[in-house]
């Protein structure tokens, strides 16, 4: 898959090293059992976890009309500021097609959807590369990155935001995520309230929820055995074994996701997932679990001040 977007270039204003600590204040997220996409079709999980979890979440929801929620993680070791504000965030890289579908919804309002949240994410590509940090060794054995050496840490690909619309609904068009040592296949995302669109990205306000999305393990054995996932070699983490997912399935970020051709992988995904939040508090982004810091180290230039296992709160889900 390619991208239509043309590279472009960002200066990076900050990155955040997160090695753990206990649940970060104010992000709460929600992943129940969703309409996936907007022709109403019904998003069937994967794996039977994450369609038993999400099932059931989906019954408790429409019975006690409560959400079903989930504490923030941390954010980890590859969060750059000033993401761009766009659909397609793929940048010409080659992977599984990925149409990821978020739902924000207020926990404090009967789970109201949150018009005009953004929301953000960001993850590495096929051969577990994260934009911005492409030196850092994904482990395994892994190509290099193609860029030229002196720009490759100011691309943007894979990381962008999306303003939900009137029904807290976001889209992105992106691919599958491939994995680095010692994580799992994920994909980070903040949830922003209160900025405004400026200059192509979203400026100010606050971030309410701090998460990362997931993918069922026989998902992504099938993914990485296909171009160009095949030709990063090594052994990657599975769910159980991966440092920051805690086994809850939907309601831990396990993504519903429905192939686009059941006998045809690599003909792409849909994923969905709801995040519910709190607009009126505010997330560290220092949540539970490690970052997963590559073998490489966490890049030379990452502030030296950056939050401790101690720059965290009490779980606010209780």
């Amino acid at each position: 898959m390619t991208g239509t977007h043309k590279d472009t270039t960002i200066t990076r204003r900050r990155a955040i090293t997160v090695t753990g600590g206990t649940v970060a204040a104010g992000g709460l997220a929600i992943a129940g059992y969703q309409s996936a996409f907007a022709d109403g079709a019904t998003a069937a999980a994967t794996g039977t976890t994450a369609t038993e979890t999400a099932a059931a979440s989906a019954s408790a929801g429409s019975s006690s009309g409560t959400c079903v929620l989930m504490s923030s993680v941390t954010e980890g070791p590859y969060y750059l500021d000033g993401a761009l504000v766009r659909k397609n965030i793929t940048e010409g890289k080659s992977g599984v097609p990925l149409t990821l579908r978020i739902t924000v919804q207020d926990t404090t309002e009967s789970c109201a959807p949150v018009a005009g949240a953004a929301v953000e994410i960001w993850h590495c590509d096929a051969w577990g590369y994260y934009s911005g940090y492409t030196t850092a060794n994904p482990g395994g054995s892994a190509p290099a990155e193609s860029e030229d050496g002196s720009t490759a840490d100011d691309k943007t690909y894979l990381r962008g935001y999306q303003v939900a619309n009137a029904n807290g609904v976001v889209k992105f068009e992106t691919i599958v995520p491939g994995w680095y040592t010692p994580r799992t296949c994920h994909i980070h995302v903040k949830v922003h309230t209160g900025g405004e669109k400026e200059d192509g990205t979203y400026e100010g306000g606050k971030v309410n929820f701090t998460g990362q999305l997931f993918f069922d393990d026989t998902v992504a054995e099938e993914i990485f055995e296909l171009e160009p996932y095949s030709k990063h070699t090594g052994t990657w983490t599975k769910l159980d074994d991966d440092m920051v997912y805690d086994g809850g399935g939907a309601s831990s970020g396990l993504l519903s996701l429905k192939p686009v051709h059941k006998k045809d992988p690599s003909k792409g995904y849909k994923g969905s997932i709801t995040l519910g939040i709190d607009p009126d508090t505010e997330n560290t982004g220092a949540g539970s679990g490690g970052g997963g810091t590559p073998p490489s180290g966490t890049p030379g230039d990452a502030p030296s001040d950056a939050p401790s296992a101690s720059a965290s709160s009490t779980d606010s889900s209780s």
